[in-house]
Protein backbone atom coordinates (compact mmCIF):
# COMPACT_ATOMS: atom_id res chain seq x y z
CA UNK A 1 0.00 0.00 0.00
CA UNK A 2 1.38 3.35 -0.85
CA UNK A 3 1.49 6.16 1.63
CA UNK A 4 -1.08 7.72 -0.16
CA UNK A 5 -3.78 5.08 -0.23
CA UNK A 6 -3.01 4.92 3.57
CA UNK A 7 -3.08 8.27 4.48
CA UNK A 8 -6.99 8.52 2.58
CA UNK A 9 -7.60 5.62 4.86
CA UNK A 10 -6.75 8.03 7.57
CA UNK A 11 -9.03 10.61 6.05
CA UNK A 12 -11.35 8.76 5.65
CA UNK A 13 -11.41 7.48 9.64
CA UNK A 14 -11.18 10.93 10.46
CA UNK A 15 -14.80 11.51 9.65
CA UNK A 16 -15.93 9.12 12.25
CA UNK A 17 -14.13 11.30 15.00
CA UNK A 18 -16.16 12.47 18.10
CA UNK A 19 -14.87 15.99 18.92
CA UNK A 20 -17.68 18.10 19.62
CA UNK A 21 -15.38 20.04 22.22
CA UNK A 22 -12.36 21.09 20.24
CA UNK A 23 -13.82 20.17 16.73
CA UNK A 24 -10.04 19.33 15.93
CA UNK A 25 -10.83 15.70 14.00
CA UNK A 26 -8.21 13.40 13.77
CA UNK A 27 -7.69 9.74 11.98
CA UNK A 28 -5.16 7.29 11.97
CA UNK A 29 -4.38 4.14 10.15
CA UNK A 30 -1.90 1.50 10.90
CA UNK A 31 -0.47 -1.12 8.48
CA UNK A 32 0.58 -3.99 9.76
CA UNK A 33 3.44 -6.41 8.12
CA UNK A 34 1.28 -9.20 6.92
CA UNK A 35 -0.73 -6.33 4.89
CA UNK A 36 -4.08 -5.95 7.28
CA UNK A 37 -5.01 -2.04 8.14
CA UNK A 38 -6.50 -0.73 11.48
CA UNK A 39 -8.20 2.75 11.67
CA UNK A 40 -9.17 5.18 14.31
CA UNK A 41 -10.29 8.31 14.90
CA UNK A 42 -10.56 10.92 17.90
CA UNK A 43 -12.96 10.34 20.35
CA UNK A 44 -13.56 13.02 22.84
CA UNK A 45 -15.41 13.41 26.11
CA UNK A 46 -16.85 16.20 28.58
CA UNK A 47 -13.71 15.36 30.83
CA UNK A 48 -11.15 15.67 28.28
CA UNK A 49 -9.38 13.56 30.41
CA UNK A 50 -10.51 10.55 29.14
CA UNK A 51 -10.57 11.42 25.54
CA UNK A 52 -8.98 9.07 22.74
CA UNK A 53 -6.27 10.27 20.37
CA UNK A 54 -7.31 7.81 16.71
CA UNK A 55 -3.73 6.70 16.61
CA UNK A 56 -4.24 5.21 20.11
CA UNK A 57 -7.68 3.72 18.82
CA UNK A 58 -6.12 2.28 15.55
CA UNK A 59 -2.89 0.42 17.94
CA UNK A 60 -5.66 -0.96 20.43
CA UNK A 61 -7.85 -2.11 17.79
CA UNK A 62 -4.53 -3.87 16.22
CA UNK A 63 -3.41 -5.11 19.50
CA UNK A 64 -7.05 -6.77 20.42
CA UNK A 65 -6.96 -8.40 17.14
CA UNK A 66 -3.54 -9.75 18.11
CA UNK A 67 -1.09 -8.14 15.84
CA UNK A 68 2.41 -7.67 16.62
CA UNK A 69 4.01 -6.16 13.64
CA UNK A 70 3.45 -2.97 11.82
CA UNK A 71 4.91 -1.09 9.62
CA UNK A 72 3.79 2.72 9.27
CA UNK A 73 1.38 5.32 10.52
CA UNK A 74 -0.77 7.93 8.72
CA UNK A 75 -2.23 10.42 10.57
CA UNK A 76 -5.20 12.83 9.48
CA UNK A 77 -5.93 16.19 10.23
CA UNK A 78 -6.69 19.70 9.18
CA UNK A 79 -4.00 21.70 10.48
CA UNK A 80 -1.10 23.22 9.12
CA UNK A 81 1.58 22.07 9.31
CA UNK A 82 -0.71 18.06 9.74
CA UNK A 83 -0.71 17.25 13.25
CA UNK A 84 1.78 14.42 14.31
CA UNK A 85 1.17 12.10 17.52
CA UNK A 86 0.69 13.63 20.65
CA UNK A 87 3.28 12.60 23.60
CA UNK A 88 1.20 9.86 24.84
CA UNK A 89 0.70 8.17 21.56
CA UNK A 90 4.81 8.22 20.71
CA UNK A 91 5.58 6.77 23.89
CA UNK A 92 2.83 4.13 23.44
CA UNK A 93 3.31 3.63 19.50
CA UNK A 94 6.95 3.23 20.47
CA UNK A 95 6.43 0.53 22.90
CA UNK A 96 3.94 -1.53 20.68
CA UNK A 97 5.46 -0.34 16.89
CA UNK A 98 9.15 0.35 17.62
CA UNK A 99 10.49 2.88 14.86
CA UNK A 100 7.71 2.91 12.74
CA UNK A 101 7.26 5.26 9.56
CA UNK A 102 4.72 8.38 10.29
CA UNK A 103 2.84 9.82 7.20
CA UNK A 104 1.43 13.49 8.67
CA UNK A 105 -1.15 15.02 5.83
CA UNK A 106 -4.62 15.52 5.58
CA UNK A 107 -7.10 15.58 2.54
CA UNK A 108 -4.93 17.08 0.07
CA UNK A 109 -2.31 14.29 0.56
CA UNK A 110 0.77 13.51 2.59
CA UNK A 111 2.59 16.84 3.50
CA UNK A 112 5.89 14.64 5.84
CA UNK A 113 7.40 11.79 6.31
CA UNK A 114 9.09 10.75 10.18
CA UNK A 115 10.49 7.79 11.44
CA UNK A 116 8.79 7.52 15.48
CA UNK A 117 12.83 7.70 16.63
CA UNK A 118 12.94 11.28 15.00
CA UNK A 119 9.47 12.93 16.75
CA UNK A 120 10.37 10.42 19.64
CA UNK A 121 13.97 10.96 20.29
CA UNK A 122 14.56 9.41 23.80
CA UNK A 123 12.05 7.09 24.74
CA UNK A 124 11.00 5.55 28.25
CA UNK A 125 11.04 1.97 27.67
CA UNK A 126 12.06 -1.75 28.97
CA UNK A 127 15.63 -0.52 28.70
CA UNK A 128 15.19 2.57 30.86
CA UNK A 129 13.76 0.10 33.45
Amino acid sequence: MTGEQLLQHAVGARDHAVAPFSQFKVGAALLTTSGKLYTGCNIENATYGLTVCAERVALWKALSEGERSFTRMAVASDSEPPAAPCGACRQLLWEFCGDLEILVGNASGVKESHRLAGLFPRPFDRRSL
